[in-house]
């Protein structure tokens, strides 16, 4: 790399660390207005994983102690402490040394900034117990995780970025899937295929385990792979997903290996034209639960409603499951900058399921599907 290249990759690397610097800081603000103006708390602290990602933008952070009067305070082992220290500079960070108790090490923070009404995320009950007993009574301690949901279902155009650029990984890995299925190969192999694929491409891991269902496994929605050899004529259920810069991507396709019969056809044109009737509801300020029911009366009319056992969708990002929920009884409505699965299925036991899938974006005016592929029920 000429020293030119260098300089201007050093400009830019620059300009993008305080880009997310800014965004961190933003969304830190934003959850004090929320959590201390209007909820009336002068504490939160962070707990949960994808929380703790969201909020300090970096792994391997154990608690973030977020004041209303003091500075935001960063929890990490000693293994991860150095990393901290490099990319966590908006932060202090305190080192638990071994023998340390987390709880005790927080418990005292607290007292010294005089927090008297703590909100949490995602304390497990060992550990809430563990700082109610440090802090004495003296801070009360309440979950308002729904805060913090009510900024990360809201992608800004940074986690947007990198969603599409999960979203085309995934779609890469799924044309894979179309050129290996065949009479004769293994469930596993398939799987193996796709991530390498994906890996190939620039994924830093998988949103999930890669499921490929074959036969009459293909009517578990959650089927993992195993060592079964896909037969002739067998229907395919391939769910995948790629992982970038942390956020990742969900798509689900139905392949049959060889011909399909006039019963599959029938079947996979029904989920289709439920996929198609949910992604035209799929807009902002539609309530989640009409989505759902608008794929589910396509498969119900067509006498397999008992066979969609699952809700229509799901929110993703930092986690393949997060809000908004796309199901009966969710009570979400939908808004610019939510992330939603699109994924309605008939499974019949000992024949075979069908699922449809992609990952969406709901926009303005419309809405951008962010995994593309094939929607043919055979290898073309």
């Amino acid at each position: 790399m000429s020293a030119a290249v260098r300089a201007k990759t050093l400009r830019v690397e620059g300009s993008y660390r305080i880009l997310f610097k800014v965004k961190i800081l933003k969304r830190i603000d934003a959850l004090k207005e929320r959590v201390f103006e209007e909820k009336e708390f002068d504490g939160f602290l962070i707990s949960n994983e994808a929380n703790l990602l969201y909020f300090a933008g970096f792994p391997g952070a154990t608690s973030l102690l977020i004041p209303k009067n003091g500075e935001n305070t960063i929890y990490v082992y000693n293994v991860n402490y150095e990393q901290a220290k490099a990319e966590g500079k908006e932060f202090r960070v305190e080192m638990i040394h071994h023998g340390e108790k987390l709880m005790a090490k927080i418990a005292e923070q607290v007292k010294a900034y005089k927090i008297r009404k703590l909100a949490l995320d995602a304390l497990n009950f060992e550990s809430y117990l563990s700082l109610a007993r440090e802090i004495k009574g003296l801070t009360r301690l309440k979950e308002q995780s729904s805060m913090i949901w009510g900024l990360r279902k809201i992608k800004d155009e940074k986690e947007i970025e990198l969603m599409r650029k999960a979203g085309e990984l995934t779609s890469e890995g799924m044309k894979v899937a179309y050129e290996v299925i065949k009479p004769g190969v293994k469930e596993y192999e398939v799987a193996g295929e796709i991530e390498y694929a994906m890996r190939k491409e620039g994924s830093y891991g998988m949103a999930f385990e890669t499921l490929v269902a074959s036969g009459a496994r293909s009517a578990f929605p959650h089927a993992s792979c195993s060592d079964r050899e896909i037969g002739e004529g067998d229907l395919v259920v391939v769910d995948m997903g790629a992982a970038y810069k942390f956020y990742r991507s969900d798509m689900t396709r139905t392949l049959v290996a060889g011909r399909s019969s006039e019963r599959q056809r029938r079947i996979y044109e029904i989920v289709k034209e439920a996929y198609d009737k949910a992604f035209e509801g799929i807009r902002t300020g539609a309530k989640a639960k009409d989505v759902d029911a608008a794929a589910r009366k396509v498969i119900e009319e067509a006498g397999y409603g008992q066979y969609f056992v699952h809700s229509l969708g799901h929110g993703i990002g930092l986690e393949v499951h997060e809000p908004p929920a796309l199901g009966p009884g969710s009570r979400d409505k939908l808004t610019v900058g939510n992330v939603v699965t699109n994924e309605p299925g008939i499974y019949l036991m000992g024949y075979g399921g069908i699922r449809i899938e992609d990952t969406v974006l709901v926009q303005t005016h419309r809405t951008e599907i962010l995994t593309n592929g094939p929607y043919s029920l055979e290898a073309e």
